[in-house]
């Protein structure tokens, strides 16, 4: 699979759940203790979070790594 579609599924899927959960970028970057500018840069695609990454954020969302995955 194509590495540009892996990152847009994963930042859409971040930034949908986060919007669900109605939850800023700022609160969101705050409980994972990342900047909000690298949270903006994941969800629109520009940064290549690191898989620690990725799993601190669905921790933070509740919500399973393989959802994040999901169509």
């Amino acid at each position: 699979m194509d590495d540009k579609l892996i990152l847009q599924k994963v930042a859409d899927n971040i930034r949908i759940e986060r919007l669900r959960q109605r939850l800023s970028q700022e609160k969101l970057a705050e409980m994972i203790d990342i900047s909000t500018k690298y949270l903006n840069m994941i969800e629109n695609r520009k940064a290549n979070p690191t898989i620690v990454i990725v799993i601190k954020i669905c921790l933070a969302l509740g919500i399973e790594l393989n959802s994040i995955w999901a169509e």
